[in-house]
């Protein structure tokens, strides 16, 4: 499923449902349904900026690393699997922050599932 998330300060952002929810997860929202409002917004932007510094700390493990290198040979040829492409965390939160950035200058809500 897709989340959907609308507010006056910018376009719309959409994200897939397991991605919203880490997000939401750390603001105490639901991703089904809800508001991040105005007054909410910079406790929003810190909170997220916080867990994006932090997952930056933290690079793909060595079992990530370790099972790219059993599934490829020596030159990186694989005829059965295809090279992973990691998409972080800051990425994929990165369209979402910077609404709720316009949102908070703005004054303006996010909103999402209505």
């Amino acid at each position: 499923m897709l989340v959907r998330f609308k507010s006056k300060a910018a376009a719309e952002v959409l994200m897939y449902e397991a991605h919203a929810k880490r997000i939401l997860d750390l603001l105490h929202k639901d991703v089904k349904m809800g508001i991040i409002t105005a007054a909410e917004a910079p406790h929003a932007v810190a909170r997220l900026e916080e867990e994006i510094a932090e997952s930056r700390k933290h690079p793909a493990s060595e079992e990530v690393e370790h099972d790219i290198e059993m599934h490829h040979n020596e030159k990186g040829d694989d005829n059965e699997h295809e090279q992973i492409q990691v998409v972080t965390f800051a990425t994929r939160a990165y369209p979402l922050l910077e609404m709720l950035r316009a949102a908070q200058r703005g004054g303006y809500d996010v909103m999402w599932g209505v």
